[in-house]
């Protein structure tokens, strides 16, 4: 889709205003959200959202516990503000999904010859007010690996959260902000050396 190594260029068909906000503050890395943690490793923290690390909730209790520990990180970032959820959508075709209450941003396709095997990557756009809970219908798909790339930030993407199954990795707005949140989580970190 998008090739990490050089320059992002955007798309004719990309939201200007959006793809200026997402340059001002993440100018080294495209708009794929997991690609943003190598990038930015001085700014970024990851989250498991089960004990022991593991990855997939097996019960009502454990979608419980995935829920509160994305809504409680997002709840630090965000309360009080808009967020934009920005959500990326897999197809065969150049056509833009039908998808009322959200903005389409831009869309990417791999660079195949054959048009059988062209996967176009719709990014698509919602602004709504942060509330506890507001985003848990898609945070359970995230959590069920039934989406995937969704990230969630501020209107003015000084900082993001993007949730996948298993967790979430979370860019703050400087190093300092990072580890103030890492430390008030510390028990919800990978026992790993890299963080992973």
């Amino acid at each position: 889709m998008v090739d990490a190594v050089s320059e992002w260029i955007p798309p004719e068909n990309a939201d200007a205003r959006l793809t200026r906000l997402w340059r001002r503050r993440w100018p080294d890395c495209p708009p794929v959200a997991h690609l943003l943690r190598d990038t930015y490793r001085d700014v970024w923290v990851r989250f498991h959202s089960l004990p022991g690390s593991r990855r997939y909730p097996r019960n009502k209790a454990e979608y419980a516990v995935v829920l509160h520990r994305y809504n409680t990180v997002l709840d630090t970032l965000f309360a009080g503000d808009d967020v934009l959820l920005i959500t990326p959508v897999w197809t065969d075709s150049a056509d833009v999904p039908s998808a009322p209450g959200r903005h389409h941003w831009f869309t990417s396709v791999t660079d195949d010859p054959d048009p059988q095997f062209r996967v176009y990557q719709h990014v698509l756009v919602t602004r709504r007010p942060w509330r506890t809970g507001c985003a848990d219908p898609l945070l359970r798909e995230v959590a069920d690996f039934t989406r995937a790339g969704v990230m969630v930030t501020d209107t003015r993407m000084r900082r993001i959260h993007h949730p996948y199954d298993g967790g979430a990795d979370v860019l703050l707005a400087t190093p300092e902000e990072r580890d103030r949140l890492r430390d008030r989580h510390a028990d919800w970190l990978s026992a790993r050396q890299d963080g992973l």
